[in-house]
């Protein structure tokens, strides 16, 4: 029979079938939701046969759209492994990879993993949705990211969770702060100083209120901010001292921010890769899932 779409007719499809979203899905390929559903329209035409039950509420597939997503989904892939082989990742149709991740791993981790990528990628648009812990597992369960970087996810059994490094968290300081001149410090001694922490919403601080649940004596905050990037730069303002990951503090030459080793307890998280269980990376993509197993020592760094 006479083919009567086009490669982004599928592409579109693909989106919908991800997303069960015609907003989300229009706006993942770039088109305004008329025109999207005008390429959904083109493509059930074309093949005489309904792919979508449509709601006010959600999409979901047909029992021949389940069928027609999973051809369609091996047909593209194999359409980016044949161009990766031919001409690189540069030449990919998916020239586009969505990264959702905790804001304390950005700075001075996926910086440097997506510097990295970049040089070996030029031509591939990277997006990265930096957000709380909670709402990057979302992204990536709704298809929103092709894959995230996190500190929970082990436990959802529709994502897979791959390791990438344990980290401790540390007293950030400035240098001219008195905590700045200890080889380590307790967490009953940083109680003595002015404490900025993370909001009871932020999966870092759920994480430290269940690890130091019962201490005595432990840090009360003066000061108070959403994300870990914030409570740095109110350190960096000289008002006090934060609780941190090492991976979102700068190296030894940064001229004003130091970190400390916490002790009694050792306060660790695990940080990984999240995706979601089952479905194949575009090869763009898993060029940059494959690089953070490579750029592991920064992240390996405590302080």
């Amino acid at each position: 029979m006479a083919i009567n779409f086009d490669l982004n007719d599928l592409l579109a499809f693909r989106a919908v079938a991800e997303l069960s979203n015609f907003r989300k899905a229009a706006e993942q390929v770039h088109l305004s939701q008329p025109a999207f559903s005008r390429r959904i329209d083109k493509l059930e035409q074309a093949l005489g046969v309904r792919l979508l039950e449509r709601t006010t509420r959600r999409v979901t597939l047909t029992a021949v759209g389940r069928d027609f997503e999973r051809k369609v989904r091996e047909l593209l892939d194999e359409l980016d492994s044949t161009l990766l082989g031919i001409r690189g990742v540069a030449a990919t149709r998916m020239g586009e990879v969505t990264v959702a991740c905790v804001p304390s791993t950005v700075y001075y981790y996926l910086s440097e993993v997506i510097r990295r990528y970049h040089e070996r990628c030029p031509k591939v648009r990277v997006k990265v949705l930096d957000a709380g812990a909670n709402e990057v597992l979302a992204s990536v369960a709704r298809g929103e990211a092709d894959f995230g970087l996190n500190f929970i996810g082990a436990q959802e059994g529709d994502l897979e969770f791959k390791p990438l490094v344990e980290e401790r968290f540390v007293a950030a300081c400035r240098r001219d702060h008195p905590v700045a001149k200890l080889r380590r410090v307790s967490w009953a001694q940083l109680s003595q100083h002015d404490f900025i922490s993370v909001g009871r919403t932020s999966g870092n601080r759920v994480l430290l209120d269940q690890a130091l649940a019962g201490l005595a004596g432990r840090p009360q905050a003066i000061y108070e901010a959403q994300h870990v990037t914030t409570t740095l730069g109110l350190v960096e303002a000289g008002l006090g001292v934060a609780a941190v990951p090492a991976m979102a503090m700068p190296g030894p030459e940064h001229p004003l921010l130091v970190s400390v080793p916490l002790v009694d307890p050792v306060v660790t998280r695990m940080v990984g890769l999240i995706r979601r269980r089952g479905r194949a990376l575009s090869p763009a993509a898993q060029q940059l899932f494959d690089l953070f197993g490579e750029v592991k020592g920064r992240a390996k760094r405590t302080g």
